[in-house]
């Protein structure tokens, strides 16, 4: 008989697999798909090849229903951050869009409580195999165009991953 194993035990099976990468990691980016939740791994890898991308955007993809998938191996170069990508690894949850109110598509922080619980796992796992990387969202390396020292929010490249994820994973170490 075959038993059935949970999201999380799933998981933890996913990040044990896990090990340090060769190249020198100095930046763990977190995304957003800027897609749907309910996007598919299948449907996320086609739209990268549907871009001519050689590579895969992230390392880790985390699905709507909170479940880690290695889409890139750590070794690997992922196209997650344009320049950036040699010395960093990426995670992105599904999502980070919805439709407002007249249905026009805006950038949303949509992440279901598994998605925030597996974004942790992910990223303490990959902290404590590269413990000197700076976590960072893919938009804070926007420029600060006004030079106050702080991205603001009109001086993003991009939205992603929706919400400001360096004081949020300020306590991984």
């Amino acid at each position: 008989m075959i038993s059935q194993i949970t999201i999380q035990q799933a998981n933890q099976i996913i990040l044990q697999s896990l090990s340090k990468s060769s190249r020198l990691i100095t930046r763990i980016f977190v995304h957003c798909t800027a897609g749907w939740q309910y996007e598919t791994k299948k449907e996320l890898i086609a739209g990268f090849r549907a871009r001519k991308w050689k590579n895969n955007g992230y390392h880790l993809w985390v699905d709507g229903q909170g479940l880690i998938h290695l889409i890139t191996p750590l070794n690997g170069i992922a196209n997650g951050v344009g320049g950036m990508n040699s010395n960093s690894l990426h995670i992105s949850y599904a999502g980070g869009i919805a439709k407002d109110a007249k249905g026009k598509i805006i950038a949303v922080d949509n992440r279901t409580p598994a998605q925030k619980e597996a974004l942790i796992l992910g990223l303490t796992k990959l902290k404590s195999l590269h413990p000197k990387a700076v976590i960072l969202g893919h938009r804070d390396i926007s420029p600060d165009k006004n030079k106050n020292g702080k991205i603001d929010k009109w001086e993003y490249i991009k939205e992603c991953p929706c919400f400001d994820a360096i004081p949020e994973y300020a306590m991984i170490k």
